[in-house]
């Protein structure tokens, strides 16, 4: 039973990583997007560094999220049902 409860509290920490990590991303891209000068003026050229920042966060979100996803279904020695047992 409490190997279950390992697993799930497993999946809620993953669950809240790859999170963070979307909000991170999110956030990267909301900086690119309202990017302003020193005057205070939008300038749609400059803050190319927080796209990039962006575009690695998400990547890092999608690796994440895939690893989480196929440790959680993936198989299980302890089901396993030897024919000679």
């Amino acid at each position: 039973m409490s190997r279950i409860k390992k697993s799930m509290t497993n999946g809620w920490i993953a669950t809240a990583v790859v999170a963070a990590v979307v909000a991170v991303a999110v956030w990267q891209f909301y900086l690119f997007a309202s990017f302003k000068n020193s005057q205070g003026v939008f300038d749609p050229g400059g803050g190319t560094v927080h796209l990039w920042l962006a575009i690695g966060a998400a990547a890092v979100a999608c690796v994440a999220g895939f690893l989480a996803f196929f440790v959680s279904v993936g198989y299980n020695e302890a089901n396993d049902m030897h024919i000679n047992s």
